[in-house]
């Protein structure tokens, strides 16, 4: 068994631990993870291939799915077009 993927199973593990702790902790945890994470995914692709590196990515989107959702709700609202506000007529006027 090669060295990337001991550590990307430990990775795994210390990842659903992270879930368990109380809530106070898990972005500080995701950081951690996200940290971690990028280099031992480029580990993997250089050892193991492209293919592993794609299935290691995978992996790590669906132990990290909050983080990723909400960047991704992040960039959908700087995306989105900005409606101009139009003035509010008053009733009465």
């Amino acid at each position: 068994m090669s060295v990337a993927l001991v550590l990307v199973c430990v990775w795994g593990a210390v990842a659903c631990a992270a879930g368990l702790a109380p809530r106070r902790y898990h972005w500080p945890f995701a950081w951690a993870l996200i940290g971690t994470g990028i280099p031992l995914l480029g580990l993997v692709t250089m050892s193991m291939g492209p293919a592993m590196g794609l299935i290691g990515l995978v992996a790590g989107a669906v132990l990290l799915r909050w983080p990723i959702l909400r960047a991704g709700q992040r960039l959908a609202g700087l995306l989105a077009p900005q409606e101009a506000e139009q003035p509010r007529e008053h009733p009465g006027e």
